[in-house]
């Protein structure tokens, strides 16, 4: 599981559609980053990062670059 994909599944607990609308991409966008087709843009990592914290989800920037060893799949 790459690093999205937990933070997708795994901290916020949403679809592909749902996590699009958070980082302000499509959610063709979402799948092609968890496939690993393409590299999230900083401005997708702010919106996400700022919703974690809107949500009161702890939050942790390292979860950018890395999935937490035996994270879930």
């Amino acid at each position: 599981m790459n690093a999205i994909m937990h933070i997708r599944k795994n901290v916020f607990r949403v679809s592909q559609t749902e996590m699009a609308d958070i980082a302000g991409v499509s959610q063709s966008t979402i799948s092609k980053w968890e496939a690993g087709l393409q590299t999230p843009i900083s401005d997708a990592f702010k919106s996400i990062r700022s919703e974690a914290i809107r949500r009161a989800i702890p939050w942790d920037d390292r979860w950018f670059f890395e999935a937490p060893v035996g994270a879930a799949e």
